[in-house]
């Protein structure tokens, strides 16, 4: 599983230099492939789980005022998830009516999602939901085929994803087409407005953060042993976030967010990470009886990243239950806190404090309390939907032909969070560089995977699959 990594590889000053998202356009003369606002743009859908309808939602839910647009094409590798979801969408009393996917445009199949971006003309959208294994090859196809994208965190798992989608995205740049990545907290009003006071001094300067997300077992990332009737790669990907190589599991498909938020405030990102971890427990709960799981995750995560300027920032993330819960991310500065968000991903909530004394009842009024973002009557939430927000951002920016790029930042972002997920698997401290410039591939020939091939990682005979072993396995993850 080491394949031959590319010989222009990337630093991470190259890939950080775009942290505004747009600022990659600069003086570049562009194409034209916008729409006219009175034009109809098509979408397609490549992953119809739950976060790729979550999406056509909130893309067809902001769309009215922006121009009319509609969900022509469909592509999945499992025909339920397809008809699931195109039933919800179908049902949806403020989309419905936008959802216009004929049978012959559902596409079930590893090629699907081309079919599905062959049926869109120049400059439409594709959403790509997929597990992020598939990012690379699905965001090539659609800068081919002249497609603006929206494409979910995260975008990459190790260094050969991370080089090879920063060289296509050269492509779209050159291409003019737009690309939104799916990190919806850069575009939240409530942080937004507390990075303008923090940047402005309003606890002085930023010494330290923390984030955390200490919940409940979530999605799939505990799997027992495959006793069903799917192949090895179905069963995988019906389950990926329990496998490193769909999704790098759930520390990065979960807990990104909650990373990435950190450096929003902070300006920057993290040059190395050190971590622990573990698994406390090697069994599940699935439909009243106890099994075996089999997964690749740890069930807790510590990670300590390090700044240029050295300032830390925490981030713990656990997925147990009967503990102590928590979803928030804060700040602390020479002369005061701040939260950054309270609970979950919206509203945030965010606040600013005068000392380190943070009142967690975001509707509390404390003496120390500096600033708080506005609610309405009753704490009604005045902050919108940063899931709605990026998407209207993007549409306008294809509409009215704006510079809109976030690629090399969710690359950063995504390289950031694998920076720590491998610190944590191995045991080793790994820097930024050492991340991105990785030969390791933990995704050997995707590009070529059908609905009979073998996955990329096969079980032991017992059923089982290789784990992280830190101080073991140093330079691998398994």
């Amino acid at each position: 599983m080491t394949d031959s990594a590319p010989s222009n590889l990337s630093t991470r000053r190259s890939a950080i230099k775009t942290v505004a998202g747009a600022s990659v356009l600069a003086g570049v003369a562009l194409p034209h492939v916008h729409a006219q606002e009175n034009s109809e743009l098509k979408l397609a859908l490549v992953g119809c789980g739950g976060r790729g309808t979550g999406a056509v939602k909130n893309a067809l839910g902001v769309s009215g005022a922006l121009g009319p647009l509609k969900l022509h094409a469909m592509a999945d590798v499992f025909d339920d998830k397809l008809e699931r979801s195109h039933e919800t969408l179908s049902k949806d009393p403020q989309v419905g009516d936008k959802i216009d996917v004929a049978p012959e445009h559902r596409f079930i199949g590893f090629d699907g999602y081309r079919h599905a971006m062959d049926s869109l003309k120049k400059g439409d959208i594709v959403i790509l939901t997929t597990p992020v294994a598939f990012r690379w090859p699905m965001f090539e196809y659609a800068v081919e085929k002249g497609l603006h994208v929206f494409m979910e965190k995260p975008v990459t798992t190790d260094g050969f994803t991370a080089r090879k989608l920063l060289e296509i995205n050269k492509k779209a740049v050159e291409k003019n087409l737009k690309v939104g990545v799916g990190l919806m907290c850069r575009h939240c009003k409530a942080r937004n407005e507390l990075k303008r006071r923090i940047d402005d001094g309003a606890i002085g300067d930023i010494t330290f953060l923390r984030s955390y997300r200490m919940q409940g077992p979530i999605g799939t990332c505990f799997t027992p042993k495959n006793d069903t009737d799917l192949s090895e790669l179905m069963y995988q990907i019906r389950n990926f976030h329990s496998f490193l190589w769909l999704s790098g599991g759930s520390f990065s498909d979960f807990f990104i967010h909650g990373i990435d938020e950190m450096c929003m405030i902070k300006g920057d990102f993290p040059i190395e990470a050190k971590a622990v971890g573990g698994r406390h427990y090697k069994t599940m709960e699935r439909n009243g009886q106890v099994l075996v799981a089999v997964d690749q995750n740890f069930d807790s995560y510590g990670v300590e990243y390090t700044f240029k300027d050295g300032t830390k920032a925490i981030y713990e993330g656990r997925n147990m239950t009967g503990c102590h819960q928590e979803f928030a991310a804060y700040a602390h500065g020479t002369k005061g806190s701040a939260v950054i968000s309270s609970a979950s991903h919206t509203p945030a909530k965010s606040r600013l404090y005068k000392d380190h004394n943070i009142d967690l009842n975001p509707r509390g009024k404390p003496e120390n309390l500096l600033w708080s973002f506005p609610t309405g009557d009753r704490g009604v939430n005045l902050e919108g939907n940063p899931y709605e927000i990026e998407w209207e951002v993007l549409i306008d920016a294809i509409r009215e032909d704006k510079p809109h790029n976030e690629v090399e930042r969710g690359v950063a972002a995504s390289n950031v969070t694998s920076m720590g997920r491998m610190a944590a698997h191995t045991g080793q401290l790994v820097t930024y560089d050492e991340m991105l410039n990785s030969e390791f591939v933990m995704a050997p020939n995707v590009a070529e995977l059908t609905l009979d091939s073998d996955s990329p990682l096969m079980p032991a005979a017992d059923g089982t699959y290789p784990i992280p072993e830190p101080g073991i396995k140093k330079d691998r993850e398994y």
